[in-house]
This record gives C-alpha cells, sequence and structure tokens, in this order.
C-alpha cells in the first residue's frame, strides 16, 4: 500500500496548488460563488458533470449493476435528459435570471418568503447530505483497501475544505476538471480491460448468456426477481421522474450562475450531457464484467452490502500494479467533486441569501463589500468543519443502519421539495403561496406511507413513496393553477419580471466584462500537464510490457487533454 499512499498523497497536494493559484481571481462574493460569472463552457459543464456523481457511482451504483445489470441506466437516463434540456432552454434561462445563487432564483419566482424556508430547509439538509458521502467513502475505502475510517474522514475533508476556502468556487471547477481527467482516463482504461478478459465478442456473449445472468439483466423486470420490487416497471417510472426533476428544478439552476452568458450556459449543458453519457457506458461494464468473472470473491468481501465491492474487485483483478492508487485516487476525486461544490453553494446561500436577511432583523449593518470574500472563507470553514463532524459522528454509529435512514428521508423529502420547484418553472400563473400547497401536497402521503411503514408494519418500497408523493403535489399543483387568479398584483408583477428576465440576453462586455477564457485554460492545462508527467513516474513500478502500455496509455490520454486545455489559452 506505500505506492497508493504516495500516489494519494501527490494527488491531494496537487489539489491544494490549485486552490493557491486560482485564489487570486477572487475579488468578491460573485468570484468566489459563482466564479464571477466568467466561467467558460468547458470548465463549467464538467464542473457540473463531476458534482453529480460520488463515490456511490462506484459503490451503490455498482452494486445495482452487479445484481440487476442495465437497469439502473434509467438513473442516468434521466440525466442526459434533464442536461439535453438544459442545453436546450434551461441553462440559457436560469443564467440569465442574474442570480448569483439558486435561491436568487427561488426568489424571483415565489418571492422571500419562500426564498427562506428553501434557504433553512437546506442548510438543514445539504451538510448532512455532503457529510454522508464522506462518510460512506471513508467507510468503502476502510473495508476494502484498509485505509484508516477516521483518518480518511479527516484527510479527504481537510483537502476539499482548504482547497475550496482559499479559491473558491474559480478552485472547485478547476479541481473538477482535473478530477474529471484523471477519472475518465481510469475508468475508460478499466472499461477496456474488463472487455479484454474476453477473447472474441462470441466469448463474450456466450458468459452473458447464462439463463442466470439473462434473467437479472433484463432492463425491465418482474416485481418478484429483486427485493422491494427494484429494476421493475413500477421501479423505473418513478425513479426516472424523481432523478429528471433533480435535473431541471429551479433549485439545480445554481449549476449554470457561473457561465459567462446564456449560450455559454447551453454549451455546458450540452458538454455535461456528452460526459454524463459517456460515463453510463464505461462506469458500468466492470462490475457486471465482475458478476460474470469475479463473483464469488465479491461476495465472500467483508461488508454489510459484498455487491458494493464489485467495482472495487473489478480493479483489484485488472490494474496493474501502482495503479490501483490511481483508482482510489479517482473514487476520492467523485466524492470531493461532490462535496466541494455542495460546500462552495451553501456559502454562497449562506452570505447571500441568509445573513443579509438576518442582519436586517436584527437591525445590524450589513456586512462591507470589502469583506466580503474573508467572510465567504469564514463560513466555508465553519460549514467545513460542520461537515467533517457529522461525518466523524456517523462513522462512529453503525453504518448500513444510518445510511438506510438518509436514503428513507432523501425519498422523503426530495420530492416534495423539487415538485414545486419544477411546476414554477414550467406553469406561469401560480400564487407564491402555492409553493406550500404542493410541497405539502407531496409530503403528505410520504408522511402516511411512512407511518404505515414503521406503524402498521405495511412494508413501503422508495418508488411507492416517491409515486404518491408525485401524485399528491400534482393533484396540489392543479389546484393551484385553478386559484391563480387570487394572487396579488405584485405577485403577478414578479412572475412577468422573472419570466421576461429568463429570454433576456446577457450583453457580457457590458453587464460583467474582464474575460479570463485564456488564463483559465492556460492554468488548467498547466496543472493536467504536471498530472500527466506524474503518472509516467509510475513506469518505474512497471514489472511487463501490459503494465508499461496500461500506464502509457493513462498518461498520454491526460497529457493530451492538459496541452487542448493549454493551447487554447495561447490561441
Amino acid at each position: 500500500m506505500i505506492v497508493e499512499y504516495i500516489t494519494l498523497g501527490i494527488y491531494f497536494i496537487l489539489l491544494l496548488v490549485i486552490g493557491a493559484r486560482f485564489a487570486r481571481f477572487n475579488r468578491d462574493m460573485s468570484d468566489f460563488v459563482r466564479g464571477g460569472a466568467r466561467a467558460t463552457w468547458w470548465m463549467v459543464g464538467t464542473s457540473i458533470t463531476m458534482a453529480g456523481i460520488s463515490a456511490f457511482t462506484f459503490t451503490g451504483n455498482a452494486s445495482a449493476a452487479f445484481e440487476g445489470g442495465p437497469s439502473l441506466l434509467v438513473i442516468y437516463l434521466a440525466n442526459v435528459l434533464g442536461l439535453l434540456l438544459g442545453g436546450l432552454y434551461l441553462a440559457r434561462w436560469y443564467r440569465q435570471t442574474r442570480a448569483y445563487t439558486s435561491m436568487d432564483v427561488v426568489r424571483g419566482r415565489y418571492g422571500t418568503g419562500v426564498e427562506q424556508f428553501c434557504v433553512y430547509f437546506g442548510l438543514l439538509l445539504a451538510p448532512v447530505t455532503a457529510a454522508v458521502q464522506l462518510w460512506a467513502l471513508a467507510v468503502f475505502v476502510s473495508a476494502i483497501f484498509g485505509f484508516p475510517l477516521y483518518g480518511s474522514i479527516l484527510v479527504i475533508g481537510g483537502i476539499t475544505l482548504a482547497y475550496s476556502c482559499s479559491g473558491g468556487m474559480w478552485a472547485v471547477m478547476a479541481t473538477d476538471v482535473v478530477q474529471a481527467v484523471i477519472l475518465y482516463g481510469i475508468t475508460l482504461l478499466m472499461a477496456v480491460l474488463a472487455l479484454l478478459q474476453f477473447s472474441s465478442f462470441h466469448e463474450l456473449t456466450e458468459a452473458f448468456s447464462t439463463p442466470e445472468i439473462v434473467r437479472d439483466f433484463s432492463f425491465v423486470n418482474q416485481p418478484e426477481d429483486f427485493e422491494g420490487a427494484r429494476f421493475s416497471l413500477g421501479w423505473l417510472v418513478p425513479i426516472f421522474l424523481m432523478q429528471f426533476f433533480s435535473q431541471i428544478n429551479l433549485a439545480s439552476s445554481g449549476k449554470y450562475l457561473a457561465c459567462k452568458d446564456g449560450a455559454e450556459a447551453s454549451k455546458a449543458a450540452f458538454w455535461a450531457m456528452v460526459l454524463m453519457g459517456l460515463g453510463s457506458v464505461i462506469w458500468f461494464i466492470p462490475p457486471m464484467v465482475a458478476r460474470v468473472l469475479f463473483e464469488q470473491q465479491v461476495l465472500a468481501m467483508d461488508i454489510a452490502d459484498p455487491a458494493t465491492a464489485s467495482y472495487a474487485v473489478a480493479a483489484q483483478h485488472l490494474l496493474p500494479a501502482g495503479m490501483l492508487g490511481i483508482m482510489i485516487a479517482a473514487m476520492f476525486s467523485a466524492t470531493m467533486s461532490s462535496m466541494d461544490m455542495g460546500l462552495t453553494s451553501q456559502t454562497g446561500i449562506i452570505v447571500r441569501n441568509l445573513l443579509p436577511r438576518l442582519l436586517k432583523v436584527l437591525q445590524r449593518p450589513q456586512i462591507p463589500k470589502e469583506k466580503e470574500v474573508l467572510l465567504c472563507r469564514a463560513v466555508t470553514l465553519c460549514l467545513g468543519i460542520f461537515i467533517i463532524s457529522i461525518s466523524l459522528f456517523l462513522a462512529s454509529q453503525g453504518a448500513v443502519r444510518l445510511f438506510d435512514i438518509f436514503l428513507f428521508i432523501g425519498s422523503m423529502v426530495g420530492v416534495p421539495m423539487s415538485i414545486p420547484l419544477v411546476a414554477g418553472l414550467l406553469i406561469k400563473r401560480l400564487p407564491s403561496w402555492s409553493y406550500f400547497l404542493m410541497f405539502g401536497g407531496a409530503l403528505l402521503p410520504s408522511i402516511g406511507l411512512t407511518l404505515a411503514d414503521y406503524g402498521w408494519g405495511y412494508e413501503v418500497t422508495i418508488q411507492e413513496r416517491a409515486a404518491w408523493a408525485m401524485v399528491g403535489g400534482a393533484l396540489l399543483t392543479g389546484l393551484s393553477y385553478v386559484l391563480a387568479p387570487y394572487r396579488g398584483k405584485e405577485q403577478i408583477k414578479r412572475e412577468d419580471r422573472f419570466f421576461t428576465d429568463l429570454n433576456r440576453p446577457i450583453e457580457f462586455e457590458k453587464e460583467v466584462g474582464r474575460n479570463l477564457d485564456r488564463e483559465q485554460a492556460k492554468l488548467t492545462g498547466q496543472i493536467v500537464i504536471v498530472l500527466g508527467l506524474l503518472v509516467l513516474l509510475l513506469l518505474f513500478g512497471c514489472s511487463g510490457w501490459f503494465e508499461v502500455l496500461a500506464v502509457s496509455s493513462l498518461s498520454g490520454f491526460t497529457l493530451v487533454c492538459g496541452f487542448l486545455l493549454h493551447s487554447s489559452g495561447n490561441a
């Protein structure tokens, strides 16, 4: 494991360097929380993709691929279609709101009351979400690779906090690009190595033609085939809608606000769609191959759900010596990229949407503009420490039980939160107070089913809870539309202004200015080139032509990406 520790150490140092290099881009709160709205489409699109994946992609989702084959791709189909809609319409609209944070967009649509409700609700849930991602990764690498549990939480959380605190959104987006290069490079290599385990296409198709594999790997399964009717039609439809709503609702607008203008935001969404589509193809080949070739080794893992180790077991069997450290770094980067985006976005919401309103209520002076960046760093630091503390607490408890509770809370609250935020975008004639009507209409069925589950012993699946929440939310959305004539004049003015802004193009030179395209490309390209050269150092540990070829391929992929970025900065 010495090589793995050295690899991770160098990788983490590189991330800290990125934070320090991009810190000089921060002059005010806009720079810190949305990159000053000067980020290029490729940087924002890559960051969107990386924020949408975590270690759960290679553990929980890999477990689904190991057990049920391609059925889980419905989640990624929802992501791809959501990003397609973003590229066609939503990304441009959201950027043209001129908002700093997603809560600015919510306020523009529904007013201050709804904004503050979402701010405080998010402040309760967002740190827990980040903490669970951090903790779940630490539990996994501790069980599979022998890394110390608490040490992993402190190191990963501390590194993420350090570069997020110093560089803000600029550092987050730049590190996401670097992390994406290494993640896609190593996972593409893993997919190729997994397929090369079969000498011919005939052998590949024959291996997946056994009756058990054919039954389990059907895209649509029968309800009795899997526990909780997973991968059945009744599972696929609600899960698809849940994920699709999460991609398009008003709260998802934050991912496009760093773009220079509406056209760049559309390009960013299309680029994220391409990256997500590519990932959907390559990420789940190894766990499905592991079902055929390494099933006994996976099931022998001494963890609560052995199938979650399917990707790691495949990596242990397929990757050359020394490259396992890069695989671990890629899994770390997946979680770090989700955590850092959530951390910086939540900082923006606290500084922009919570504190000014709170100071006004308390009749205290507002924060001076020259101290905004300092305040952002202080809030990021406090928020990061809070997330790490929650993660350490989770690690001290029973792992599976708490993770299940978290998933239950997510399925119960996620849909009710999304429905009014989707309706507010698609339907113009809605009163401000209809948000709470729609939210309550979706939440009540969830609460009722939860009582039935825990109080009366009726077993409720995630898809049942989601489906009934959608039905309740849809009914109350219809009622809200019927009651639309009763909205006040101020509400009508606000909604007219909101929908007018959605279609008002941004004049970058006039409204933003200070183009940083070249600086972004050159700096990021330089760091990616350094990363590619560092990968070459693994050649000293290679013991055969196959290992040399694998290391050279990954290094070559990284260097090509770096040179393309750097050359575009010199154009």
